[in-house]
């Protein structure tokens, strides 16, 4: 018998013997005066055993049966393993067709020694930021070097937004490395869908700002400009604001977010079986919209902060790396190797000594623009040199680029020394 039987037993038999009236035993066993007497009549009847609830040592109705709890271990273990709780038991509705509470499926697993592979921190007394009201007005961005595939590929890194206000992820993808062009990549996909955002908010990676020591070039001083690099120099042509954080926790949402997918994604790779970049940059973008229906908020404020872009708006024109160069007198640009002759363009003849802006498409294009415009080119002819090169056989070329040919030191009474011998002398 429990606290409560033991009570009411004491106080019937009281009432059997006449100590107090049954008017007080209701009070007391915080009955009604009717169930009182009916509890007093069985226990008269059967005696102690009538106190005990009726159900008590009856299996219920809706319990979880053996099978199911075996078939529920047997996928934990098997197909859906180091899966976290509430994601395994998401999964078993939506591909098992198993409907069970996070409760059951968790004491289930802790019964036979599963538990959830995700680790958590004591909690801790922390102060949270404040959202900002309405969608669009500040996305978080940053970059995940993981082993994403587990071993089954190359480590990756995921590239990614999150939006301040409603926690959405805009836009994600994997790269080979953390690099400006996945970031370029990643604001060309967010503004031609969603729009461009007020503000972005990022660490101080050197894709994003320069070392405080680099001082500006003579070009920026002439023209008045402070030193950026492409991607900030991106955001200024976009008219972002590019707010940069002072430390991991003050971005705390886009961190959490990283630890959310090192935990969900990762499974969710594991489970299609992705082993290539490709394949997990395809699986990413069936995870994303389930992802942002599950755990996206409501804004405070209604509508979007996204702003539009214009009719006239070229994307290849601003999502691009953009280096100055100046036309040679042959009107021939060269760029890290590349040699682009300058046809004429409109409606002048010559382009030689000009300052030309050269974008570095992210194809790998590129095109030539003077004063916003673009101009005409195709590719140079080969230089003299290089056609002389080609026309000799690999072994003179080896011979002639030998370290020893360039290291050759010469003699001591050489002529070229011997002016040496002479100061020496007297």
């Amino acid at each position: 018998m429990n606290k409560r039987e033991q009570k009411r037993l004491m106080v019937l038999n009281k009432v059997n013997s006449r100590e107090i009236k049954v008017e007080e035993a209701a009070t007391i066993i915080s009955l009604s005066m009717r169930q009182t007497w009916r509890l007093l009549a069985a226990y008269r009847k059967e005696g102690a055993a009538a106190l005990a609830h009726g159900n008590r040592g009856r299996k219920p109705p809706n319990a979880i049966t053996e099978d199911l709890k075996q078939e529920v271990r047997e996928l934990a273990t098997t197909r859906y393993g180091g899966f976290n709780h509430q994601h395994f038991t998401e999964l078993l509705s939506e591909r098992e067709g198993i409907f069970l509470s996070r409760s059951s499926v968790r004491n289930i697993l802790l019964e036979s020694g599963v538990r959830s592979p995700r680790k958590r921190r004591p909690p801790k007394h922390r102060h949270r930021r404040e959202r900002y009201p309405q969608e669009g007005m500040l996305l978080q961005i940053d970059g995940s070097p993981h082993d994403w595939l587990e071993g089954r590929g190359p480590w990756l890194s995921l590239i990614g937004a999150v939006d301040d206000a409603t926690g959405k992820v805009p836009s994600a993808l994997f790269r080979e490395q953390e690099d400006a062009q996945g970031y370029f990549c990643l604001l060309q996909d967010i503004v031609q869908d969603k729009g461009i955002p007020l503000a972005i908010y990022h660490d101080r990676h050197r894709i994003f700002e320069l070392p405080p020591h680099r001082s500006p070039s003579i070009e920026e001083q002439l023209e008045g400009k402070r030193p950026l690099t492409q991607f900030g120099r991106l955001l200024e042509e976009l008219g972002i604001t590019s707010i940069p954080a002072l430390s991991p926790q003050a971005k705390g949402r886009i961190e959490r977010l990283w630890g959310t997918f090192q935990d969900r994604l990762v499974s969710e790779l594991r489970l299609a079986g992705a082993k290539t970049l490709e394949e997990a940059n395809k699986v990413l973008q069936d995870f994303l919209p389930r992802y942002n229906v599950k755990f996206a908020v409501p804004a405070a404020e209604p509508g979007s902060a996204y702003r539009q872009v214009g009719d006239g708006f070229i994307a290849d024109e601003v999502f691009c790396f953009k280096h100055q160069r100046t036309v040679g007198t042959d009107n021939v640009v060269r760029f890290e190797g590349h040699r682009l002759q300058v046809v004429p363009t409109n409606g002048r003849a010559s382009y030689a000594r000009c300052r030309v802006t050269v974008h570095v498409r992210l194809d790998g294009s590129l095109a030539v623009y003077y004063q916003g415009k673009p101009l005409i080119t195709r590719t140079a002819p080969p230089e003299p040199r290089v056609l002389r090169e080609a026309k000799l056989p690999e072994t003179v070329l080896a011979s002639t680029r030998s370290p020893a040919t360039f290291n050759h030191k010469p003699a001591a009474d050489h002529p070229w020394r011997r002016w040496v011998y002479r100061a020496n002398r007297k």
